[in-house]
């Protein structure tokens, strides 16, 4: 009876890593190489007047997206001056995405 049990704790065993050995290992999906926004300046930042500056060295128009440290989009806009009005979001931390034309950038942007 001793030796039912070792034979079947043992065919267990085998047949458990067999199937770990036997997964097969996944590959990360192919991103796209985000191109950065050539010349690109955010300022202030910290915000403390209501009014966040983005500028580039091209000046296309620009898709802003901000997000809240939970990754809450908080607002989005086509941006095609230079000045975002962002008096409206709450003092913390934000991320701010920018887009222009194939390039994009990510940065923290603290409003007080």
């Amino acid at each position: 009876m001793a030796k039912n049990y070792f034979y079947t704790i043992t065919l267990l065993v085998f047949l458990f890593s067999l199937g770990i050995s036997a997964q097969e290992t996944k590959q990360q999906p192919k991103t796209q190489e985000n191109v950065s926004i050539e010349g690109l300046s955010l300022y202030p930042n910290p915000v403390s007047n209501g009014r966040v500056y983005i500028s580039t060295k091209n000046d296309f128009d620009k898709e802003i997206i901000i997000f809240d440290v939970l990754g809450k989009k908080v607002l989005q806009t086509i941006l095609s001056s230079k000045e975002l009005n962002v008096s409206n979001l709450t003092s913390g931390v934000y991320i701010i995405k920018i887009n222009e034309k194939e390039a994009s950038a990510t940065r923290k942007l603290i409003i007080r």
